[in-house]
């Protein structure tokens, strides 16, 4: 069984700030780091113009921006180098639409094959985009480990502009401009950008250097720096926060007919009428993006977001949703290997390790985090290769795997990423070592409780505390993600009045739940609650019928959920989302 952890309840903030936001919201905000009644205003404050600091004040990006006038005035070829993630490409488009913009004449876009080159710059691409006439290298989402191939760069006559947001080593590449927010003594008020964050920043730059008067425009490249910076997991707070919430009302009134074109095709509602939520973002949007750089090329997704022409997007898109399918089916598979492995060879690890020819590379992220997730352990997943194992890695919270990937350095060609994903390649002769050193490293730095799976809570309410008032503060919470999960709540002694399977294969569970103190009174005509009973709360469990095959009528039980807002037909009402719950001793 799942631990349940209730956070510790806060009870230090003043009469005002109780009086203003009441004390759950305040121990929500509290869960969040957030302590002070200036840093609660902000994080409920969505100016666009007073929240996004300008870039020029970074000395860095003022002078990649004074090259980039330059290559215009020269009327030189400029290359946007990418990755092949959700945040490399929209990080590419919003480059290549801002230089673009700006008069670069001929612009050459570039993302590596993930399978034959990697992640990354590499010298046979240096080689071409020379070949191409090219004189400057804008990087985007990569590019800060490039050390040797900047140099070759430099060599072969090529100014190269590193813009990244990957963790920052110990020397940086010799480039002309480095622009990564994690750099020491760098002017960056907010530093956990994604890679499009950066991007959009030194876009913005550009703008106000090159063409002041037309920087309005930009926003409407904010429906791809809300898809990059969600997809990317980087926390939502500080300006990710603003970029975000403004990025997803962009989303909804898009005017690339590629993505209207993959709405149509995934059935994904997204309209001026529905402005997305982040999970729509992670969990159906990203991805598609996403596949068509893990088993194929990320040139078909980027392709299809800067395509204009309706029925090109249109065979573009179905050509990227078949390609999620089959992501999907080739992840399903390589889960069920590795969760074989898991179970029975690192059963009592503190990491998980597989390898295994016949993975493609582009899935292994993927299944990291699903066998993370699930035995709440790092987790590394790689491509042998022959000579060579290249893969992923994910970890837990309380694991910070590029410092564990830093202190086996030694067995390493390559690595790079965040504390909790990571990429890496290693000559197979040294897989043993390598992972007999990442396995005592995390044995000793982290706590034993760190493996025990626990379900965090944000606090304990009753149903008088829901109403809509609450429910409209919680809305104000949004956009919810990395660093801003949505609220976890527990309500205690709960009847379930009643109880319905539902969902192809009787998967789901849909209760009526209130009080264990009280009883609703029901119209039987109608077979409402009649006005002046105790709270009533439809309560859907997905999922979770397995798991409580005897739950019943009348049982009394504790429920772990988030809370949500459930509109039909032009009525709208409160609904819980189960996450777990516990049933009393009958």
């Amino acid at each position: 069984m799942t631990n349940w952890e209730i956070k510790k309840e806060e009870t230090n903030f003043d009469e005002e700030m109780r009086t203003k936001y009441g004390p759950v919201i305040l121990q929500l905000l509290f869960n969040r780091n957030l302590k002070t009644a200036e840093e609660i205003d902000n994080f409920f404050q969505f100016d666009y113009e007073k929240n996004i600091i300008d870039p020029l004040q970074i000395p860095e990006v003022a002078k990649a921006a004074e090259r980039i006038e330059k290559a215009r005035e020269k009327k030189e070829k400029v290359a946007i180098f990418g990755d092949y993630d959700a945040d490399g490409v929209t990080a590419l488009v919003v480059m290549y639409e801002t230089l673009t913009d700006l008069g670069i004449a001929e612009i050459v876009p570039y993302i590596p094959d993930r399978q034959i080159e990697g992640y990354g710059m590499n010298v046979k691409a240096l080689e071409y985009l020379k070949k191409e006439g090219v004189k400057l290298i804008v990087t985007v989402d990569c590019g800060i480990t490039n050390h040797e191939e900047v140099k070759k760069a430099n060599e072969l006559g090529m100014d190269v502009i590193v813009t990244d947001h990957h963790h920052v080593g110990s020397s940086l590449p010799e480039a002309l401009s480095v622009i990564n927010p994690h750099m020491e003594n760098e002017n960056f008020i907010f530093r956990d950008f994604a890679g499009v964050g950066v991007a959009f920043k030194f876009a913005q730059a550009l703008y106000r250097k090159m063409a002041p008067g037309k920087i309005d425009q930009l926003k409407w490249a904010l429906d791809l720096v809300a898809i990059g910076t969600i997809a990317d997991c980087v926390p939502l707070l500080g300006e990710n926060r603003v970029l975000a919430k403004y990025g997803l009302i962009v989303l909804s009134k898009t005017r690339r007919v590629g993505l209207q074109e993959m709405f149509k095709v995934g059935r994904i509602t997204i309209d001026e009428n529905n402005i997305p939520d982040t999970r729509k973002i992670a969990f159906q949007v990203a991805p598609r993006i996403n596949a068509a750089g893990r088993v194929d090329h990320a040139n078909m997704s980027y392709q299809l977001i800067i395509e204009k022409d309706r029925a090109k997007a249109r065979d573009l898109a179905l050509e990227v949703e078949g390609k999620n399918q089959e992501r999907q089916k080739i992840n399903g598979e390589i889960v069920r290997e590795v969760k074989i492995l898991a179970e029975n060879m690192h059963k009592d690890k503190k990491l998980i390790f597989a390898a295994s020819p016949n993975w493609p590379v582009g899935i292994l992220g993927l299944v990291a985090g699903k066998i993370a997730d699930e035995f709440g352990k790092p987790t590394i997943v790689l491509q042998d290769q022959g000579a060579e194992l290249v893969g992923s890695l994910r970890s837990i919270p309380e694991v910070n795997i590029i410092e564990v990937l830093e202190k086996c350095s030694q067995h390493l060609l390559r690595f790079g990423g965040h504390s909790q994903a990571a990429g890496l390649k290693m000559k197979k002769e040294k897989a043993d070592e390598f992972f007999a050193q990442a396995e005592k490293i995390v044995s000793e730095l982290t706590p034993e409780e760190a493996f025990v799976s626990a379900l965090d809570i944000d606090a304990e309410i009753t149903p008088q505390d829901i109403n809509w008032e609450f429910m409209d503060t919680l809305k104000k919470m949004e956009p919810f993600g990395e660093g801003n999960p949505e609220p976890v709540f527990i309500m205690k002694n709960m009847k379930i009045f009643e109880l319905k399977i539902c969902g192809n294969g009787s998967k789901h569970l849909k209760l009526s739940l209130g009080s264990a103190s009280g009883s609703p009174r029901f119209d039987k005509m109608s077979h409402r609650v009649e006005a002046g009973s105790p709270k009533i709360f439809d309560s859907i469990g997905f999922g979770l019928c397995e798991k409580f095959p005897k739950l019943a009528v009348g049982d009394i039980i504790d429920v772990v959920f988030n809370l949500s807002e459930d509109s039909w037909n032009g009525s709208k009402k409160m609904q819980i989302k189960i996450i777990d719950l516990q049933v009393h001793e009958r």
